[in-house]
């Protein structure tokens, strides 16, 4: 098989599935302030650092919809690079509640926008949700740092 065909294969493959936008809501700091780091007066100890940041926000798209809440257990390495370990829910505007798991990277840039790419697992037992427990969804967006203002979309195959 080819490059090309290759490559058709997976853009015909894959296919958006929502739209997430997010608020951070708050964030606990283990000695060392968030603020700060943001601002360049710190720098990140040598065996890193670690905050916990909750947020909630919408998920929209043409197969679920509702509101997300959860917990980003960041940790930041030494070289920049934000680890994201996040557990949250989402409950659908039916009424339905969706267990997500999401693991991915956090790029932060010079202008206070970082790049963001997950990787994300669905648990739940509600028959209209059950094809999201065996999709592995990947979403990419930015994360505005300053204003704590989240925006991603979610694809799967």
């Amino acid at each position: 098989m080819n490059s090309q065909m290759i490559e058709s294969n997976i853009t015909n493959a894959v296919k958006y599935l929502f739209d997430e936008q997010i608020v951070l809501t708050g964030i606990t700091e283990y000695g060392i302030s968030w603020e700060e780091m943001l601002n360049g007066e710190v720098q990140i100890p040598q065996n890193g650092a670690r905050f916990d940041i909750t947020f909630e926000g919408n998920v929209i798209g043409d197969a679920i919809k509702g509101v997300i809440k959860g917990t980003d257990y960041l940790e930041i390495r030494t070289d920049g690079k934000f680890m994201l370990h996040i557990q949250a829910r989402i409950v659908t505007d039916d009424g339905e509640t969706i267990a997500v798991k999401e693991t991915g990277i956090s790029t932060p840039g010079d202008n206070g926008i970082a790049r963001l790419n997950l990787n994300m697992d669905f648990y739940t037992s509600a028959g209209k949700y059950n094809w999201l427990n065996s999709k592995q969804v990947w979403a990419v967006g930015e994360v505005d740092m300053i204003n704590g203002l989240v925006n991603m979309k979610g694809y799967s195959n």
